[in-house]
């Protein structure tokens, strides 16, 4: 079986996100300080680019198995991804509600943070962390 590539690590998110794009940056800290908030956790990278918070352990019928995140951000070339683990169908009314904005399984994807409603972002990321906590033994 594959062993999952992205792993947390000790490398500085303030040093990450110090060498994210000018016009990205600014979302980037606005972002880990909402994220801070909500989930009361400290920021850890996870491989070269995603920034997260808290982790839990899945285990698949498969026999698949691993840690991952429970929410968190990465800036990419094209958009911003956000993180929401549980996916999206418990969260269509916040959604309607959000601004402009694509998903594909647990990735929100954002051009910047002045496409979206930042108080809809907040609760939809809030939920997401209270549903992970019932379905995973989270950290």
């Amino acid at each position: 079986m594959a062993e999952l590539k992205t792993k947390p690590n000790k490398n500085s998110v303030a040093g990450f996100i110090k060498s994210v794009e000018e016009k990205r940056r600014e979302d980037c800290q606005t972002l880990l300080s909402l994220m801070k908030k909500i989930t009361r956790k400290k920021p850890t990278m996870w491989g070269d680019s995603i920034v997260g918070f808290g982790k839990y352990h899945y285990k698949y019928e498969s026999g698949c198995e691993g840690d991952w995140l429970v929410t968190g951000f990465s800036p990419r070339k094209q958009n911003i991804s956000i993180y929401i683990m549980p996916g999206f169908s418990k969260y269509k009314t916040i959604l309607n509600k959000l601004g402009k904005h694509k998903t594909s399984v647990s990735c929100l994807y954002i051009n910047k943070l002045n496409d979206i409603d930042i108080q809809q972002l907040e609760n939809l990321i809030a939920r997401s962390v209270k549903d992970m906590a019932k379905l995973y033994k989270t950290k």
